[in-house]
């Protein structure tokens, strides 16, 4: 697998699995208040994206009959649904990923 930036992870002992982190400093604005671009991605070996936290695009989340734009672009992929993530911080983003990752990977049976 070729990475032109970016950092990749094999998660699990046959390799089927595997994270990307992309991370930039970014200038802080009203969709990026924080200042950073970012990516963290869970695959399948098919390359399937199965967990994803980042701030590549506003997200609308259908609540009722309305639909709700979020202020910022920050949301999350699990599985085949999209929604809102409120970021804090670094740590919490990472710590919020993982637990993601982990209840994935005991879903599909893995761990």
């Amino acid at each position: 697998m070729t990475v032109r930036y970016g950092t990749v992870m094999v998660i699990d002992p046959v390799g089927n699995h595997w994270v990307k982190f992309v991370v930039k400093r970014v200038p802080s604005s009203l969709k990026r208040p924080h200042g950073i671009s970012y990516s963290l991605t869970l695959h399948s070996s098919e390359g399937e994206r199965l967990v994803g936290f980042d701030n590549a695009h506003a997200v609308k989340e259908k609540r009722g009959l309305s639909q709700i734009t979020s202020q910022t672009n920050d949301h999350k992929h699990i599985l085949q649904n999209i929604k809102y993530y409120e970021y804090h911080d670094a740590t919490t983003l990472l710590t919020d990923f993982w637990n993601e990752v982990d209840i994935v990977l005991k879903q599909k049976g893995l761990i």
